[in-house]
């Protein structure tokens, strides 16, 4: 009991010697001594952490593909700068999504389009006629090649 106690202050002192310590307990098998409250809560953040980075790459990537679509007066200067960041967080995606994540992401789809379609019209003025619904598929809006056919205007 002394060594939990031990643990739970060492977490509130120092978190990574905290961590540090929990990973010496796990390898050496001595489950019966972790501070299971705090690694809980720990475990918990880090899959938050993980779903709220790939939800925000996402976003990023409807935002600039709704922009490269749709928003033709601002296309002919800023296209080949929207494609780029299309690229870089495809790429920056593309190396966190697990399983997990892309089933996540595929089930919040609906709610991250609403949030990227709120973020483009306040950005466009409200003067494009963007789609209500996602005109995306997750696997288009992951592929890093697939652009919308108004690149060859």
């Amino acid at each position: 009991m002394t060594v939990i106690t031990n643990l739970k202050t060492l977490y509130e002192i120092d978190p990574n010697q905290w961590l540090e310590e929990i990973i010496k307990l796990l390898k050496a098998n001595r489950l019966n001594e972790l501070d299971l409250e705090n690694l809980i809560e720990e475990l918990e953040a880090l899959g938050r952490s993980d779903k709220n980075a790939v939800e925000s790459l996402l976003e990023q990537i409807i935002r600039h593909l709704l922009l490269l679509q749709y928003w033709s007066k601002e296309a002919q200067y800023n296209k080949f700068h929207w494609q780029a960041e299309i690229t870089g967080f495809r790429t920056q995606l593309k190396r966190k999504l697990t399983n997990n994540l892309r089933n996540h992401l595929l089930k919040e789809l609906s709610s991250l389009y609403q949030d990227a379609l709120a973020y483009v019209r306040q950005k466009t003025s409200l003067e494009v006629d963007f789609p209500p619904e996602c005109p995306y598929s997750l696997e288009e809006l992951l592929n890093i090649n697939w652009f919308p056919n108004v690149l060859l205007r």
